[in-house]
């Protein structure tokens, strides 16, 4: 376990972070007025997210153990984003679940993994 704190330091801020934003209520802004935005930030954090896992991951290893990477890298943060709707929906009074929400979650972990593995793995192994 102490061996994933000093692997994915970046990677573990991020998630508490989005469980952060994921239960506190937000303030009232203009922002809300343009369509879709919610959906953009959602895929934004979870392919933030991801993106940053694949970073974490090629930076401390020279292959790509596949299994590891789709369990880790696409599929644990689309089941904890799933959660995360299913506790808003269920467990506060100050946010509710979507499947929106979820599915924009998912596109944004599938984003960031083809982004991870066609761009960000090619460039980082390039220097080693």
């Amino acid at each position: 376990m102490l061996s994933h704190l000093k692997k994915y330091p970046l990677s573990l801020c991020i998630v508490a972070t989005i469980f952060y934003l994921s239960f506190f209520t937000p303030p009232q802004t203009d922002m809300e007025e343009i369509p879709g935005i919610d959906k953009l930030v959602h895929t934004c954090m979870y392919g933030g997210l991801c993106l940053v896992i694949w970073f974490e991951y090629l930076r401390s290893h020279r292959s790509i153990n596949f299994p590891k990477v789709w369990i880790w890298g696409i599929i644990a943060p689309i089941l904890m984003s799933g959660a995360i709707e299913l506790m808003q929906a269920y467990c506060t009074e100050n946010r509710g679940g979507e499947w929106l929400d979820f599915a924009a979650n998912s596109l944004g972990a599938v984003l960031a993994a083809l982004v991870g593995y066609n761009i960000l793995r090619p460039l980082m192994w390039k220097k080693k």
